[in-house]
């Protein structure tokens, strides 16, 4: 079997899909980090797409999924269990009761503004 010559073409969508963006990051002091992401939140932007912007640069428009994240260890299932009354493996239960919480919470807040 011979192996096949790769086009110029083909060659230069290898070479363009290897090159990636850096990512950078700042330390800045809060005031700023806070001003930045409240603009971004109220632009519809993340905080990555509010810093192109401020400089100047292209913003591409990729679909946004409407989530928050955070990191639970085990010790906070465990601990995530015992306020909601469940076994620490009961993850999916958990989270269920986690997303009634934060939409309790958002609900309570958006109404005392």
């Amino acid at each position: 079997m011979t192996k096949k010559k790769s086009s110029l073409p083909d060659q230069w969508l290898q070479n363009q899909k290897a090159a990636k963006a850096t990512q950078v990051a700042f330390d800045l002091d809060e005031k700023f980090q806070y001003s930045i992401r409240k603009a971004a939140l109220d632009s519809g932007f993340s905080p990555s797409d509010q810093i192109r912007t401020i400089l100047g640069l292209s913003v591409t428009k990729r679909p946004k999924r409407p989530r928050l994240t955070v990191s639970l260890s085990p010790e906070d299932y465990v601990l995530l269990a015992e306020k909601y009354n469940l076994s620490p493996e009961s993850q999916l239960e958990i989270k269920k009761r986690v997303l009634d919480d934060l939409i309790h919470f958002s609900d309570k807040n958006l109404y005392t503004q």
